[in-house]
């Protein structure tokens, strides 16, 4: 390879490096973000069972110094409501799971554009060095379906269980857009809910959210 040809080739990598690192939109534009973690009592958020016939009058959501939530992950299959339905936003959140010993799939979610009781919700599903693709239930032809776009993940971004992670969902329009420790993984483009509520799941395993933030998207002016 000639010596052009060299520098050529290091600066298109150098430039898919910088692009693959590109900063969040928290830190862009930090003003432009507003803190929905929890109040006291969990107030502006709403504890739920995935299937409601199953609820379990225990919580496992915990407020830890610093603004931390800690869900234990030891009380079923629930998810933590932010009450507020939004319409086009970008929602901030950094996680980790708590490492345990073996080969564990570790479960967990962040839900957008979800109704307020759950019967049509989309995902970005989280593991530990897995995950950041959509996933949920749509109706075609008035049948319920489910898709999955982890086929379709760009790149795997996720951090193993004990490092924090940092996503960043965009809804706008009808698009979904799945932003992971620097650059986007994964992208819905069919979203028929124009609002709805964001949440985070608990699925067995122990996890910790934190920086909660909501940027929210003027909606563009009528042509």
């Amino acid at each position: 390879m000639s010596y052009s040809a060299r520098r050529l080739a290091l600066f298109a990598f150098t430039a898919l490096l910088l692009r693959a690192q590109e900063p969040s939109a928290l830190e862009r534009a930090p003003a432009a973000f507003t803190d929905i973690t929890p109040g006291a009592n969990f107030s502006g958020w709403t504890r739920l069972a995935i299937s409601p016939d199953k609820p379990d009058p225990t919580s496992q959501w915990s407020l830890q110094p610093g603004g931390v939530v800690l869900c234990e992950g030891n009380r079923g299959h629930e998810w933590l409501r932010y009450d507020k339905p939004l319409a086009d936003f970008v929602f901030h959140v950094e996680f980790r799971f708590t490492k345990i010993d073996g080969s564990p799939r570790y479960n967990s979610g962040i839900f957008v554009r979800t109704l307020p009781d759950y019967s049509l919700w989309y995902q970005d599903q989280i593991g530990a060095s897995a995950g950041g693709h959509f996933f949920g239930y749509i109706y075609v032809d008035g049948a319920r379906r489910r898709f999955d776009l982890s086929p379709r993940m760009v790149d795997q971004r996720i951090r193993p269980a004990g490092e924090w992670n940092t996503v960043e969902i965009t809804a706008e329009g009808t698009t979904l857009t799945s932003w992971v420790n620097g650059a986007v993984v994964s992208q819905y483009k069919y979203c028929p809910i124009e609002k709805g509520h964001v949440g985070l799941e608990a699925e067995g395993f122990r996890i910790e959210f934190r920086n909660l933030k909501i940027k929210t998207i003027p909606a563009a002016p009528l042509q």
